[in-house]
């Protein structure tokens, strides 16, 4: 095979789906942070191994160290891969941060070509793992050419200007195909942008393609899509495959990879297998920092309103949030800072202005409290992930912060009030896929009825017709009170617990994200979407109910309260604070379902709303 010529752009691979022009009706639709000093792992190349016996030059030393890797050789392989790829330059980048990567483009020692053609590169070449369902190669490599030359001119627009990113296929992309992994969606291409993906364009960053999910975002595990599930990177590391060894079934050997979580599993796999700086997915119940914690990468879930959801195809309006995905807690910041802010075309987003800031590289921990909930010590929490709960912990505490017990007594609740609240909002929002406007529509017309139960018996697999069904019975009337307005008490009750938290001087609640690590996939299809579903959203649902900010930091989870306006001064510009959130959307009850809550105890008042930001990993 003839080799490609260096500079010249890589072929379309056959199979790779590209992005279709066309168009379609518009689908409608903090304290400091805290460093915790815990490597995130991150797979490395068999080809960039180490040798024994080769003693690297100086050059290549420092590489090793950035990376965080052993110095005892690689410098002849790194050379030869080097020589391969045409160059270095794009190949080290890929591992550096958002804030290196922009230095060296401002530098010159890398271009956004050079990057976008590795990246392109790294995604073909690592297809298995599906975790792109659009590649969208010219558009990126017209944006990074578009990049390069504000870089040449001096002028670029920011740290993201010719950084590449992924989006989740269920946010609006003007000219690229958005199908949230659905029959329903498929060919339909939105004529606009979600404010987040404009966002992103406006600052520069070069949009790769979109990435794969559960159908809908509905699930756990990035399995139910219409385009295959998303395997997870480590599956493939010597650690996992070490581990695995002995339990090998020959019979099911072409599954014994691991699932990534969901419903972002897309993102997160593109975030870890370097394929992409940064990822966009979105958070329900914890659809972002289950895959974060699956795949060993930072996942952020904003306070609800801190990013605009205009554009986001809506699953529960009420919970949905953008999500960010990163393989470092600095690069988290620095997305959260391009995104945040007030969007007109969202009415639930903050009011007031929202200021970049950057992580503090040594804060002082020892006049933190930290608190343990106690309730999240539940049922199913495996050995390996109460041990790195319990680790983190020391860690604060030999830093010198204040580690206490904490209880949040109606977390048992949260999750049946979650799995009401969330199938009902399911059920109204999916009533607009219904043939008549946009996406699919069956052959079937003997009659419109016939035409609405065709089209949606085609275009929604079991899961989604299944939450449909639920929320259906639970709004019906003779359930209305029993089932819908019940679970909004309980809603209130579980935030009021954070609130009296955080008000007893509590300044971070540190939990588990996941009740295990990631299952192989022949386990994981053993028991169905809605039991795997709760299984895995247990620990993750409660800050969705409570509209709380929470960060998946590999292994553990931080949440935090945001200051109050008067104590601002010590911390970064609005970090956390002035954000608009309430629970206005649920009914005033005269009575509530225990008595000793009151009505009006959660108030709209950005200095009793509790938030939470990330600290660094």
């Amino acid at each position: 095979m003839a080799e490609r010529a260096r500079g010249e752009p890589p072929k379309q691979r056959t199979g790779t789906r590209t992005s279709r022009a066309g168009s379609r009706p518009i689908l409608p639709g903090v304290p400091v942070p805290i460093p915790i000093p815990v490597p995130v792992p991150v797979p490395v190349p068999s080809s960039l191994a180490p040798q024994p016996n080769a003693r690297p030059a100086p050059r290549c030393r420092r590489q090793w160290r950035r990376w965080g890797l052993p110095q005892d050789g690689g410098a002849q392989a790194l050379r030869r891969r080097r020589r391969r790829s045409g160059g270095g330059r794009g190949e080290a980048m890929l591992r550096a941060s958002l804030r290196q990567v922009s230095a060296a483009l401002k530098e010159g020692q890398v271009t956004p070509t050079e990057l976008c053609h590795k990246c392109l590169a790294l995604i073909k070449s690592t297809k298995l793992l599906n975790a792109y369902i659009t590649v969208a190669e010219e558009t990126a490599l017209k944006q990074a050419e578009e990049s390069e030359e504000r870089y040449r001119r001096g002028q670029p627009l920011g740290v993201l200007d010719g950084i590449p990113v992924a989006v989740k296929d269920n946010f609006n992309t003007a000219g690229i195909e958005t199908t949230c992994a659905s029959n329903m969606l498929k060919g339909y291409i939105p004529p606009y942008n979600a404010t987040v993906v404009q966002k992103l364009q406006d600052q520069g960053a070069v949009l790769l393609g979109k990435t794969n999910l559960d159908e809908f975002a509905m699930g756990s595990g990035s399995t139910d899509g219409v385009f295959g599930p998303v395997r997870n990177p480590w599956s493939y590391s010597r650690q996992y495959k070490e581990k695995s060894a002995p339990k090998s079934d020959p019979e099911h050997e072409e599954f014994k990879w691991v699932i990534t979580g969901g419903s972002s599993g897309g993102s997160a796999a593109a975030v870890s297998s370097f394929t992409c700086f940064a990822a966009l997915g979105s958070d329900t119940g914890g659809s972002t920092r289950n895959p974060a914690a699956h795949c060993g990468v930072v996942g952020l879930k904003p306070t609800y309103g801190l990013i605009s959801r205009h554009g986001l195809i809506p699953l529960v309006n009420s919970m949905d949030v953008p999500g960010i995905l990163t393989r470092c807690v600095d690069d988290a910041a620095v997305v959260l800072g391009s995104l945040a802010g007030h969007d007109p075309k969202d009415s639930t987003t903050i009011q007031d202005a929202f200021q970049p800031f950057e992580l503090p590289n040594m804060p002082d921990v020892s006049k933190l409290c930290i608190g343990i909930p106690k309730e999240y010590n539940a049922p199913g929490l495996s050995s390996e992930i109460l041990a790195v709960w319990s680790k983190a912990a020391d860690l604060f505490k030999n830093a010198g912060a204040k580690v206490i017990e904490v209880s949040l007594p109606h977390t048992p609740y949260s999750i049946v009030c979650y799995h009401v609240l969330c199938t009902a909002e399911v059920a109204s929002n999916m009533a607009r896929f219904d043939g008549l406007e946009y996406g699919h529509r069956s052959d079937v017309n003997e009659s419109t009825e016939s035409m609405y139960a065709a089209t949606r018996q085609e275009g929604f697999n079991d899961v989604v017709r299944g939450r449909i069904l639920s929320g259906n019975y639970f709004l019906l009337k003779q359930n209305y009170e029993d089932y819908f307005v019940k679970a909004q008490k309980v809603r209130r009750l579980i935030a009021n617990d954070f609130v009296k938290v955080f008000r007893s001087g509590v300044d971070i609640l540190l939990t588990p994200t996941t009740l295990s690590d990631a299952v192989p996939y022949i386990e994981f299809i053993k028991e169905d979407n809605r039991t795997r579903s709760t299984q895995d959203d247990i620990l993750t649902q409660a800050a969705n109910m409570a509209v709380l900010e929470l960060s998946e930091i590999p292994c553990w989870q931080l949440w935090v309260p945001s200051p109050q306006r008067e104590e601002a001064a010590d911390f970064p510009p609005a970090l956390g604070s002035g954000s608009s959130c309430s629970f206005r959307n649920l009914r005033e009850e005269k009575n509530s379902l225990l008595p000793q809550t009151k009505p009006g105890d959660i108030k709209h008042n950005s200095n009793t709303t509790p938030r939470v930001h990330a600290g660094t990993a």
